[in-house]
């Protein structure tokens, strides 16, 4: 695209930009973990030992008086997750209250992208198993609409490409809106019974819980207690219990005398990346395929293929083409430095949707069911098979992201801010 008109993915600002790539290392570090747990449990599921693994994940624990007797899966899921969503949510209101989400023009970009992302997978999974006249399984039509941001920066470290900043900032962006969608989703589809009373009372150590932050508390012996309480009771509502940790993360305040997003996520987001999301993929990732005749008949399930087609066609092309299209009509061009294969890497990179993929699945059809299964075993390999097309695009252009990487890191005079983004 040629001629005048704004600017697509452009550079940004230096603290935008050093922000985006501290977030970006630590996450990166999270991946790592998140494969490693990822392969272990993949491994113990289809070992000898298999029924130990079952065994170990169906193992519960916790107080039956207040219906949080659960399996280690289980606490894994509604417990740990709501640590890494809780990080999402004072993720997304940084980026709506101090980030790109607060100027309409820079946030349209991200969330066209994420929209486009989730309903063409989303009817991609559905036409695949109407096709097959699998129609009972049409529940999963949400398991391939998220990105895993943690997964697709671990194959980029083992790829070692450096995406510029104008993409990293993107993929970010992108992921958290897609997870602001995620759990929406979650949320309004995947409640089967709500109980009004729970919900209700946990407005009130929820209520408590944003008075403390608003006020600028950071008392883990009074924030702590009032988190359990409100994530208990959300539990108890039937309303799945991570939602409630983007709740409690949206009551956190970002800017004034008392913003403690940052202060919180510094806190939190290793405790997410390095302990949360790695348990939770260990307890999810472990399906017994069952040999190569098992992963064979999993490969041919309508609910596989529409988890796989979703997740290596429906995303990058729902978020390709919504930029494309985006970049058209507002007569738009990309930054002189990108080239469209660019966004095309990044949006086969968004096909990677490990961690709320597998939880939809498993809120979809139910833990250790066949059908689960089969959805865990498109998710794994659809994931792979996105990163592995992302890698082969993104390694073409690892020359040219070099030039980049050295223009945006050279700092002449010493100052600690590259040139770059110096006027």
């Amino acid at each position: 695209m040629t001629g005048p008109g704004p600017r697509l993915f452009s550079r940004g600002s230096w603290p935008e930009a050093s922000r985006v790539s501290e977030i970006l290392r630590r996450e990166t570090v999270g991946g790592m973990l998140l494969l490693v747990a990822a392969g272990a449990a993949l491994v113990w599921a289809n070992s000898p030992w298999a029924a130990t693994y079952r065994a170990l994940s169906e193992l519960t624990v916790g107080p039956e008086s207040l219906h949080l007797r659960l399996s280690l899966a289980s606490w894994a899921a509604d417990g740990l997750l709501a640590v890494f969503f809780f990080v999402v949510g004072t993720e997304l209101k940084r980026e709506f209250v101090a980030g790109d989400l607060r100027d309409p023009a820079r946030a349209a970009l991200p969330i066209a992208a994420a929209v486009g992302g989730m309903v063409v997978p989303a009817a991609i999974f559905i036409g695949v198993n109407v096709a097959a006249g699998d129609q009972d399984n049409l529940g999963g039509w949400a398991v391939p609409i998220a990105t895993d941001i943690a997964f697709a920066l671990a194959v980029l470290a083992v790829v070692s490409t450096h995406l510029p900043t104008a993409l990293r900032t993107f993929l970010l962006t992108l992921a958290v809106v897609d997870d602001l969608l995620a759990i929406t989703v979650i949320a309004f589809f995947y409640t089967d019974h709500l109980a009004v009373g729970p919900l209700a009372l946990a407005l009130l150590p929820g209520g408590l819980f944003a008075l403390a932050v608003q006020r600028g508390s950071t008392r883990w012996w009074i924030l702590l207690p009032l988190a359990v309480a409100t994530w208990a009771l959300v539990h108890a509502s039937g309303i799945h219990a991570t939602v409630a940790g983007v709740v409690l993360g949206f009551t956190v305040p970002v800017l004034g005398r008392h913003a403690l997003a940052e202060r919180f996520e510094h806190v939190l987001r290793p405790v997410s990346a390095v302990v949360a999301v790695p348990v939770f993929a260990f307890f999810a990732a472990g399906v017994t395929v069952g040999g190569v005749a098992g992963l064979v008949d999993a490969l041919a399930h309508p609910v596989t293929l529409g988890v796989m087609a979703g997740l290596v066609l429906g995303k990058p092309l729902g978020v390709f083409i919504t930029t494309f299209l985006l970049a058209k009509f507002s007569r738009a061009r990309l930054d002189d430095d990108l080239a469209w294969r660019d966004v095309l890497g990044v949006a086969l990179l968004a096909g990677i949707g490990f961690t709320v993929s597998l939880l939809i699945g498993e809120l979809a059809f139910g833990y250790g069911t066949v059908t689960g299964a089969d959805a865990k075993i498109g998710v794994l390999v659809g994931s792979v098979l996105a990163g592995v097309l992302a890698a082969v695009v993104l390694v073409s252009r690892n020359a040219a992201y070099r030039r980049i990487h050295r223009r945006e890191t050279a700092d002449e005079d010493g100052d600690g801010v590259p040139d770059v983004y110096e006027p």
